[in-house]
């Protein structure tokens, strides 16, 4: 198998779960700063345009990021990231789809139509207008999750998940382009700074990121 990989908060979440679960898969570079990604050969592969992607040994290829880590955990279940039982990952998914669609999803569009302006127009739709309300929205959300996390070590409880991996990226990446969270959330910001701290954290920047640039 070969791995798609680039400088993105997307891949770097499963760049992060690899160095959690001690694996190295054999990898490819796609610079999504020039559109590799939306180029024939890409598309190809994975239609959708969008990295990571795991090329199988028979041609098979699976993107998104936790994809990804699903198909892998199943390949490789030591250490869990997921959970170890039916109630355990069903918490672990609950957790990263409340962040996904309530703040990453927001704060990714938000760059697109901002931050990213220069990059994305004329590659996808864009709407300048909401970015505004998208930031916003990623910050209420931000503060109502962090209201949810009294009590917890990690977001599905005392177990680190790839639920937390998720977030960590995503919020690591949104401070690098203007969109920082609030330092003074109770339960956030603590967890922010222990994940910060783990190994996999520093280990999984892609060596293209530049002080100053997009973390990814």
């Amino acid at each position: 198998m070969v791995l798609l990989d680039a400088l993105s908060p997307a891949p770097r979440s499963l760049r992060m779960y690899l160095a959690e679960k001690g694996l190295v898969l054999p990898t490819r570079q796609v610079d999504v700063f020039a559109g590799e990604n939306r180029q024939p050969t890409y598309l190809a592969c994975n239609p959708a345009g969008q990295t990571p992607a795991l090329v199988l040994d028979d041609g098979t290829c699976i993107a998104e990021s936790v994809a990804i880590m699903e198909y892998l955990e199943e390949l490789h279940p030591d250490p869990s990231l997921i959970g170890t039982t039916p109630e355990a990952r069903a918490a672990t998914r609950q957790w990263q789809r409340r962040c996904e669609l309530n703040i990453t999803e927001n704060i990714h569009n938000a760059y697109h139509y901002a931050e990213g302006l220069a990059r994305f127009q004329g590659r996808i739709p864009v709407a300048p207008d909401a970015a505004a309300g998208l930031k916003r929205i990623a910050q209420d959300r931000i503060s109502w999750l962090d209201g949810m996390l009294d009590g917890h070590g990690f977001l599905a409880g005392d177990r680190f998940t790839i639920a937390d991996i998720w977030l960590y990226t995503w919020l690591d990446f949104a401070d690098s382009v203007g969109q920082p969270f609030n330092r003074g959330l109770r339960n956030l910001a603590p967890w922010f700074t222990r994940i910060a701290a783990r190994p996999s954290a520093r280990a999984s920047l892609h060596p293209a990121c530049k002080p100053g640039g997009v973390r990814g």
